[in-house]
């Protein structure tokens, strides 16, 4: 499981006083920065090999400025080609935000997805998570 600390920012916040929804998708991208280079070490952008084919989010309760929350990821499910991440944001030590993703691990020069190699597919397995999200920090890390 990979751990990610993001202090909300004043302008993620909608009229309403809590972070806008549009916020997770940027929260759980930034989460997936060490899934990435696991597929690409080097970092670069010619190599890139994913594409996203699906992105959905839970909201459980409300994310608020100005404290600070952490992002847990894990792999929930790891296909021939693809891998499901999930994702869950706690502030305060309590669940308030869930997420899932497929990424796909993909050839831009043919089109079309590739079996994830051998060697991807064992670092990726260190972090298969493939139970409900508890509902605290201090149960999820007990």
């Amino acid at each position: 499981m990979f751990t990610e600390i993001i202090k909300p920012r004043f302008l993620e916040t909608d009229a309403l006083g809590h972070i806008n929804n549009n916020t997770y998708g940027v929260w759980f991208e930034a989460a997936r920065d060490d899934i990435f280079h696991i597929f690409m070490p080097k970092a670069n952008i010619k190599e890139w090999n994913l594409i996203m084919a699906h992105s959905s989010f839970d909201f459980l309760k409300e994310v608020f400025w100005g404290k600070e929350v952490i992002i847990k990821t894990g792999i929930s499910k790891l296909g021939n080609s693809s891998i499901e991440l999930c994702h869950a944001v706690y502030q305060e030590g309590k669940l308030c935000t869930t997420g899932k993703c497929v990424l796909i691990h993909y050839d831009f020069t043919t089109k079309v997805a590739v079996r994830i190699p051998d060697n991807i597919r064992i670092e990726l397995e260190k972090h298969l998570f493939m139970k409900p999200w508890s509902a605290t920090l201090e149960e999820l890390e007990d």
